[in-house]
């Protein structure tokens, strides 16, 4: 079944690091990162590297359905699957998994603090356990020839010392992993939500500028806190690239920026509304395959942020997206409403 499906997937065009272009992405997010929303995102930025929601070994390799959380669309590229877990078999085997379904990348998460995924093992409490790290990320480099990654913490709990970071990325880099995104917060195992995790621990990002100067052949992410494009460009002075998080989601429209401003590239789009006309043939494709509207609106529901119009475009969408017979017309419909109290598109 995985590998039938594999084949009507397109081959992947980035076969190792140096083909990857790192110097932008955006974070994994639970529910937030489906492919509605990466393929929306797509509307907006060429460039920047796009992953998946973390996946369980369980889900695919237990799942009823696991292509549910494997399928992606073609215009993703580049693309990468964030895999949750601490068996080392189960994970080289979805490694290779990833590869045939042609994902440019495939990363641990060893970075997640919430308590569903401790009582598994999974995430960030593998910090704990470096040496096991190693020998999960070494079996899954020689599952794949696709670059393996990982994602992490700057520490756990009440550890304060820069050098257990460094000693975690000196285990794991002697595997021969190359890159490592790291989110310059500890993770509190015990106490805190996961929401809680993403906000009251102090950033450190001189921890992950350190990194990079400790391992200067590591490609070295940083991720926490990053909101904008003029922080993105500070950062690039220290490391080798960015990961944005909740703000490439509650406010997507600062994708547009990335091609022009961190890659040099054109623009993929002039205005918020030709992003969305660009967007409404998918959404039209996946509901006549059965797919509710609202699945797909939550995702662009903060495009026009903070103009006129926006808070009308939300309510309209949320009133109306949800109801079950609710089809294209909607989404047009809410589109007209902000076109309607703007004279200049291109403001918008």
């Amino acid at each position: 079944m995985l590998q039938e499906n594999s084949e009507k997937t397109s081959s992947n065009p980035y076969k190792s690091r140096d083909t990857i272009d790192r110097r932008f992405s955006v974070a994994p997010m639970l529910d937030w990162t489906t492919r509605d929303y990466r393929v929306f995102a797509r509307t907006l930025t060429k460039h920047t590297l796009l992953y998946t929601e973390m996946v369980t070994t369980g889900a695919i390799l237990q799942g009823d359905n696991p292509e549910r959380f494997l399928k992606y669309d073609d215009c993703e590229h580049p693309i990468a699957l964030q895999l949750g877990g601490s068996d080392a078999v189960a994970l080289a085997t979805c490694a290779k998994i990833a590869e045939t379904f042609h994902y440019d990348e495939v990363n641990l998460n060893v970075g997640c603090p919430s308590d569903r995924v401790q009582n598994s093992l999974i995430g960030a409490c593998l910090m704990a356990y470096p040496d096991k790290v190693a020998d999960i990320l070494k079996a899954m480099q020689d599952a794949t020839s696709i670059p393996v990654t990982i994602k992490h913490r700057i520490g756990l709990d009440d550890q304060q010392e820069y050098s257990i970071l460094r000693d975690f990325v000196g285990t794991v880099a002697d595997t021969g992993i190359q890159t490592f995104i790291v989110h310059a917060r500890n993770a509190i195992l015990q106490g805190l939500s996961p929401k809680e995790n993403r906000e009251i621990p102090p950033l450190k990002y001189d921890y992950v500028y350190q990194l990079k100067k400790d391992f200067p052949d590591l490609e070295i992410i940083i991720n926490g806190g990053i909101k904008t494009i003029d922080e993105t460009i500070s950062h690039l002075d220290h490391v080798d690239g960015v990961m944005m998080g909740r703000e490439a989601y509650n406010n997507p429209w600062i994708l547009s920026d990335i091609d022009t401003k961190v890659y040099g590239a054109s623009a993929c789009v002039n205005n918020r509304f030709e992003a969305l006309e660009r967007f409404v043939p998918y959404v039209e494709e996946q509901l006549a395959k059965g797919e509710r509207l609202m699945h797909m609106t939550r995702h662009i529901l903060g495009i026009f942020h903070g103009l006129p119009g926006g808070k009308q475009f939300r309510r309209y969408l949320s009133e109306n997206g949800h109801k079950t017979d609710a089809k294209i017309d909607i989404l047009l419909e809410a589109i007209e409403i902000v076109r309607k109290q703007t004279t200049k598109h291109t403001c918008i």
